[in-house]
C-alpha cells in the first residue's frame, strides 16, 4: 500500500501523512491504514528508542490496545501488572484497585518496548513508515496544508502530498507551529519532575505515590525488573535545584523514609531524566491538518494520563478523518465533533490534575472528604478509578460530598 520515497518535486500522494510515530501517531497511522487509506508515517527517531514518559497505562489505555490486538505483545514483554495504587497523603493513605473496563491491573511498559510495538503494527497494517526522517517544512496551497518536505539522514529531500497532514509530534509540534494552532485553557508549568530506574527495588504490583507538602515522589515497576522512581517539586524551586538534581531527588525521597530506605537498598541503573510540562489545549484541526496526542492537548504528568489520552485521541481523529475521506461528513463537521468530544471527556481531569499537581494542602473540607475516602473500601477503589481516568473527578467528588452531607444532616437537626 505504501509507495516508495520520491525525490524533490515528484509528489508522492497519500490520503494522510502522520508526523510523529509514537503513542498518538503510530495508532493513527495504523487505524487509518486498516480502513484502507493510503498512509505515510514519519518520525525523526528510529525504533526502538526511548522518550521522556511516565509510561503508565491505566485500564482505558489497555482496553484500546486490546481492541487493536496489541495488548498480548505488551504483556508478553515482561512488564509486571500493577493491581494496587497507593496514595500516601501523610496523615493517611488511600489504597485501592485500578480495576475497570475488563482489566484488573495497569501496566507500565518502557517506551522502547511500547512504541516499537505500535510502529510495527502501523507498518503491518499497510502504512508506509519512514524512520529517521526529518520534516523540513509543511507544504501549503494558500491556507491549506497539502503535504510535507523532508529528508532521511544523509538523503535527498523528498516531497509528499496528502489530503491531510496529522501532527502527532508532541509539545514542540512543528505542525502546530506551522499552522499557528490556537491555544486555549492554558496554564503555566506547575512542577519539575526527575526520574531514573532502579534495580533491586521490588514493588509487588503496587504503584506508590507520596504527597509531602511541596514535594512528591512515586515509584512503579516496569520491564527488565526495573522500577521507575520519580520526584517532583514546584517550578519556583526549579532553578535553585537544577544544579544538584541527585541531591534534591534524595532530599525529596527522604520525606518518605520507608520508600527512601527501599530505594537505598537498590541500585540506580540509568541516568536521571527531567522535564517540566506546560498545560494547554490547542485547536486540533484546520484546512488540511489535524493534531493528535500531546500536540493537541497536554497536562502535568502527575496523573499519568498521556498514553491513554493519545490512544483515545487517535481513535477519535481516525473516525473523523475516515468520515471525511469517505464523504460521510464534511471536514468542519467531523473535526468539530471530534474536538468537542475530546474536550468534554478530558477537561474535568485536566482541572483535577492541575489542582493535584500544585501540591498545596487541600482546604479543610477536602481534607475531610479525602479522610472519609480513606476509610471506605469502595470509595478508595473509586478514587483510584478517578486517578486512572475512568471516573470523572467532578462525578466522584460530587457524590462524596453528597454522602458526607447526608451523614452530617442528623447532627445539624
Amino acid at each position: 500500500m505504501g509507495g516508495t520515497a520520491g525525490t524533490a518535486g515528484d509528489g508522492n500522494h497519500h490520503d494522510v501523512i502522520v508526523v510523529g510515530a509514537r503513542c498518538a501517531g503510530a495508532p493513527t497511522a495504523m487505524l487509518m491504514a486498516r480502513q484502507g487509506h493510503r498512509v505515510l508515517l514519519v518520525d525523526r527517531a528510529t525504533f526502538p528508542s526511548d522518550t521522556i514518559s511516565t509510561h503508565l497505562i491505566h485500564p482505558p489505555g489497555l482496553a484500546a490496545l486490546d481492541r487493536w490486538g496489541l495488548l498480548e505483545q505488551v504483556v508478553a514483554s515482561g512488564c509486571p501488572p500493577i493491581d494496587t495504587y497507593a496514595f500516601d497523603l501523610g496523615p493517611f493513605s488511600i489504597v485501592g484497585s485500578p480495576a475497570g473496563e475488563g482489566f484488573e491491573a495497569a501496566y507500565a511498559p518502557r517506551r522502547t518496548v511500547l512504541d516499537k510495538i505500535l510502529v510495527d503494527a502501523a507498518a503491518e497494517s499497510g502504512a508506509e513508515v519512514r524512520e529517521g526522517f526529518t520534516v523540513e517544512e509543511l507544504l501549503f496551497d494558500g491556507a491549506t496544508v497539502t503535504g510535507i518536505k523532508g529528508h532521511r539522514k544523509g538523503g535527498d529531500t523528498t516531497v509528499d502530498h496528502a489530503r491531510f497532514v496529522v501532527g502527532a509530534d508532541g509539545v514542540h509540534s512543528s505542525v502546530a507551529r506551522a499552522t499557528q494552532a490556537a491555544g486555549y485553557a492554558e496554564k503555566p508549568k506547575i512542577n519539575a519532575y526527575y526520574y531514573a530506574y532502579w534495580a533491586g527495588l521490588p514493588m509487588h504490583g503496587t504503584y506508590e505515590a507520596y504527597d509531602r507538602g511541596d514535594r512528591a515522589c512515586a515509584a512503579w515497576p516496569t520491564n527488565d525488573d526495573r522500577t521507575m522512581v520519580v520526584c517532583g517539586w514546584p517550578m519556583h524551586d526549579f532553578e535553585a535545584n537544577r544544579d544538584d538534581v541527585e541531591g534534591n531527588f534524595h532530599a525529596t525521597l527522604a520525606r518518605a523514609p520507608a520508600l527512601a530506605e527501599r530505594v537505598a537498598r537498590g541500585t540506580r541503573a540509568e541516568r536521571f531524566v527531567g522535564t517540566a510540562i506546560p498545560n494547554y489545549f490547542r485547536t486540533p484541526y484546520g484546512p488540511g491538518w489535524a493534531l493528535v496526542g500531546d500536540a493537541g492537548y497536554l497536562k502535568d504528568p502527575i496523573t499519568a494520563q498521556g498514553i491513554q489520552d493519545a490512544f483515545r485521541d487517535a481513535e477519535r481523529c481516525t473516525r473523523a478523518l475516515d468520515d471525511v475521506l469517505t464523504g460521510r461528513r464534511s471536514f468542519d463537521e467531523a473535526m468539530r465533533a471530534w474536538q468537542e468530544a475530546r474536550d468534554a471527556q478530558v477537561m474535568g481531569m485536566y482541572e483535577f490534575t492541575a489542582q493535584f499537581a500544585t501540591m498545596e494542602p487541600p482546604p479543610p473540607e477536602m481534607q475531610q472528604l479525602l479522610l472519609a475516602v480513606s476509610q471506605s473500601p469502595s470509595a478508595r477503589d473509586e478514587f483510584v478509578r478517578v486517578t486512572a481516568g475512568m471516573t470523572p473527578p467532578e462525578e466522584f467528588f460530587g457524590h462524596m460530598q453528597e454522602r458526607m452531607s447526608h451523614h452530617r444532616a442528623p447532627d445539624a437537626a
